[in-house]
């Protein structure tokens, strides 16, 4: 006889995680099943040890900076192996800690694969277990290229074990991890170039934050290939591009997405319908069209961020088990940073997709040199941008690169999210001196 649950959540990254922890504070019974490592891209191959390396790459970069405040320093030696086993063993703790959790609230827990045999059963490690409710949270992996020579590449996974600093790189794509890798790689000391298919890094950015980048990237040695196709990679990592040869590489890193990982999922048995690309389509409620299975995260191919996983499972939990029948992630107005060197951080619309959709749109901007890096030889960018529309000016974008966007994107975006306007912010005694004030003093 079959193990019969509330709820079964394949997949234990942020959203199948966040479900069944939240549908288990209820006090239902939960499974969920995971075939890589508990804790999902984010805490594995994702978030976490990709801020471990921006971290360090900033330390990098403040020991290199300490001159300009007169310090006599002299950077003797980085160990970058001994930086990841210090990664490794953080992760390691985070996945540790796991088993203990999931068994003080009493889910379940199996590694294997899990695979739909019908609406309400999954099969993994040839054992069936049935559920009233089915999660579908089985994350992405790394996109390579179907080109001849791709092998020779690393993905982002591959750039986690690494074993050395590779002295010269090559990142394809301009996205949010290429940048991310790029940056880190030039900070810590390698040589390194961006190829992309695009006229400019992260498209779809706001161009202020596009144009700042390009800058900074550029002054400080990372050389950038706009509108570059790849063609092929010989085995010596020479990459073959249609406007050229380019050749010296000790790694080449793949960044041109990520796929979602439901081919085998067994969405067929049970009806789940999923588009060309592979991502399972669902409505607000993160509902497919199976009425008792539901999608979250990388899979649906809605906003690829942990935190808005995280947010969809935990509303989707509340609405089941708790009485919240129209419990739900709004996915306007989501906060997001790019751990680029400096940070990036956005909200909202750009100035043109704004234009596209309000009659009156006004734009307040401001650049300059943050006082961080006033005494500097080697200097970044601040730039901000708020996107505010209608008459009374209300604030339905706003965009940030430099020093502590990242953290101070996060207040602001309550202010965006609630629909302030423009003459609140102006109503905001500033914090000086700093780089945040000016988002409450531009004119």
């Amino acid at each position: 006889m079959k193990k019969h649950y509330d709820m079964i959540a394949i997949g234990a990254g942020s959203g199948g995680l966040s479900a069944v922890e939240r549908a288990a504070e209820y006090g239902k019974k939960c499974l969920v099943i995971e075939v890589k490592t508990i804790g999902g891209t984010c805490v594995n191959v994702g978030c976490v040890p990709k801020k471990v390396m921006w971290f360090a790459a900033n330390t990098a970069t403040q020991i290199n900076s300490a001159k300009g405040f007169g310090f006599d320093v002299e950077l003797k030696n980085f160990d970058w192996k001994a930086l990841k086993t210090a990664r490794d063993n953080y992760i390691n703790g985070i996945t540790t800690w796991y088993d203990g959790y999931l068994e003080k609230l009493g889910i379940d827990y199996i590694h294997g694969f899990g695979k739909l045999v019908d609406k309400n059963t999954v099969s993994v490690n040839g054992k069936n277990y049935s559920a009233d409710y089915i999660v579908l949270s089985p994350g992405g992996e790394p996109a390579v290229p179907h080109i001849e020579g791709a092998e020779y590449g690393i993905t982002s996974d591959g750039f986690f074990e690494l074993e050395a600093l590779p002295k010269k790189v090559a990142v394809i794509g301009g996205g949010y991890i290429g940048v991310e890798l790029a940056g880190v790689l030039n900070a810590l000391g390698s040589e390194v170039e961006i190829f992309g298919r695009a006229d400019t890094l992260l498209r779809g950015f706001d161009p202020i934050i596009q144009a700042a980048l390009e800058k900074d990237y550029t002054a400080h040695g990372i050389k950038i290939h706009h509108g570059t196709t790849i063609d092929k990679v010989s085995v010596d990592k020479t990459i073959f591009t249609n406007h050229g040869e380019f050749g010296g590489f000790e790694q080449i890193i793949w960044a041109v997405g990520r796929n979602p990982m439901t081919q085998h999922l067994g969405l067929e048995n049970a009806g789940v319908a999923c588009n060309q690309r592979g991502f399972i389509p669902t409505d607000k409620f993160q509902t497919t069209n199976v009425e008792n299975i539901f999608a979250l995260g990388d899979a649906t191919g809605r906003t690829p961020l942990t935190p808005v996983a995280i947010a969809a499972g935990r509303r989707l939990s509340d609405r089941i088990y708790n009485d919240m029948k129209d419990r739900h992630l709004d996915y306007n107005n989501i906060a997001t940073v790019v751990f680029s060197h400096p940070p990036i951080g956005t909200i909202g619309l750009t100035e043109a997709e704004a234009n596209e959709k309000f009659d009156k749109v006004k734009i307040y901007q401001s650049e300059f040199t943050p006082m961080a890096d006033a005494l500097l030889d080697h200097k970044t960018t601040t730039a901000l941008k708020l996107v505010c529309a209608g008459d009374d000016e209300k604030v339905v974008g706003c965009h940030i690169i430099g020093h502590g966007a990242d953290e101070m994107l996060q207040g602001f975006a309550v202010a965006i999210k609630i629909g302030a306007t423009k003459k609140q912010f102006d109503d905001t005694v500033a914090i000086h001196p700093s780089s945040a004030e000016e988002l409450v003093t531009m004119r």
